[in-house]
């Protein structure tokens, strides 16, 4: 067909907006998450589009709340979403699922538009979680902007806290793209939050975010947590220094990629939760973390880790966890091509420690290397109820013990 006679094509595309918020410049002027929000807010009214963050340290006194088919840029490292300090105190009076307002003990560092957690325990257990946005404070009396659906009882040790994510999303919320910005959980001025409930970086039941060069560090808690979703990828991603595990691919998330990505400093580097399948990690450094590189073990299987650097972690470098029965093992994960290297410190190091009723691990093509420090003594251990765990094509330099196998007979 003639071109010129394809040039009366309807034109239906919808065009995205790009939309600048800064500082001192930009469509949106201001330096906290009020204007980060405002801005994501108004794409989601146009059914997406990209918001530009300009340099800048700008104060998240709530976490930013991502929206379907919004892109969310900042310009690398020069762009932080720094957490403010935290305060916590006591509920004065029992609230109740169906209430929406607390009493504090000391409502001091509660701000109108900010975030807060109620947290109530039973038997020194985390039993109740709730994260909202304080609406208005009269006295005592903090106003939420949603029923609590949970008990907070003082018998049960209720507590509100200015605790959040630095960036987080109502569940069912899809199709999201972050890049190129910090995410500083301010760990010296934080309080610690279970990785289940929080992170610098945390989502639950999201499907479809992508993550690029985006950093999460110094969280008291997780770097990058996430909880049933679904394909979820980080590409050229940094997880340091945070309390807790650097990132937490959490129960039931499938097909989780992690390409070119760093963890290091945390306690664990990569934390598989309970049921994660059909993941990789290629081509990753997860390295001079405190106990753990790599860690897989409920029901995670499926996973390919490949062309990756585990190295330097303080006990093992990839560590299968012990299920309580076959069932529940971390089967048919495929770790190959991979440098793994000086793990352990202090204690006897393992490279790959796999663990109880755990089936079908690939253990192929690796480099299992003790360099001269006298720390990774044990290439690889085979636990005594280990399941056709096949070893095979790796090169073993400089441990004391290449291939433990505490089974009575060696498979592989």
């Amino acid at each position: 067909m003639d071109q010129e006679m394809l040039k009366n094509r309807p034109r239906t595309a919808v065009g995205q907006l790009t939309l600048t918020v800064g500082q001192d410049a930009g469509d949106l002027k201001g330096c906290d998450d009020k204007v980060l929000q405002a801005g994501v807010d108004y794409l989601h009214r146009l059914g997406g589009g990209i918001l530009d963050i300009l340099p800048g340290t700008y104060a998240m006194h709530n976490a930013l709340y991502m929206r379907p088919n919004v892109t969310v840029r900042g310009a690398g490292q020069a762009t932080i979403l720094l957490k403010t300090p935290s305060v916590c105190t006591d509920l004065v009076f029992d609230s109740d699922w169906y209430e929406a307002r607390v009493r504090l003990q000391d409502v001091s560092g509660f701000t109108p538009g900010g975030g807060i957690m109620l947290r109530a325990y039973k038997d020194d257990r985390l039993v109740n979680v709730v994260q909202a946005t304080v609406t208005a404070i009269d006295g005592d009396v903090v106003a939420l902007d949603k029923r609590l659906l949970k008990n907070f009882w003082v018998g049960d040790r209720a507590t509100a806290a200015t605790l959040f994510p630095v960036l987080t999303a109502q569940a069912g919320t899809c199709d999201v793209c972050v890049e190129n910005l910090v995410l500083d959980g301010n760990w010296a001025q934080n309080d610690e939050i279970n990785g289940n409930y929080a992170g610098a970086m945390f989502i639950q039941e999201c499907d479809r975010f992508v993550f690029r060069h985006v950093t999460a560090r110094n969280y008291h808690g997780d770097g990058f947590s996430f909880q049933v979703c679904d394909d979820i990828q980080f590409e050229h991603c940094r997880a340091e220094n945070n309390e807790s595990r650097g990132y937490h691919p959490g129960s039931g998330s499938q097909r989780p990629v992690f390409d070119a990505c760093v963890a290091t400093g945390n306690t664990q580097g990569i934390f598989f939760c309970w049921g994660v399948s059909d993941g990789l990690v290629n081509g990753c450094t997860c390295s001079q973390n405190h106990n753990f590189g790599i860690s897989i073990g409920h029901r995670d299987t499926d996973n390919r880790i490949v062309a990756s650097q585990i190295e330097g972690n303080g006990k093992v470098g990839i560590l299968f966890r012990e299920p309580n029965t076959e069932f529940r093992g971390g089967h048919r994960n495929e770790i190959s091509d991979c440098v793994i290297r000086d793990n352990g410190s202090g204690a006897v190091g393992i490279g790959v420690d796999i663990n109880g009723l755990t089936c079908n691990v690939i253990i192929r093509n690796n480099e299992i290397v003790d360099s001269g420090h006298g720390v990774q003594a044990i290439g690889v251990r085979i636990g005594a109820e280990v399941e056709d765990a096949l070893i095979e094509e790796n090169t073993f330099s400089g441990q004391v013990t290449e291939v433990e196998d505490l089974r009575t007979v060696f498979v592989g």
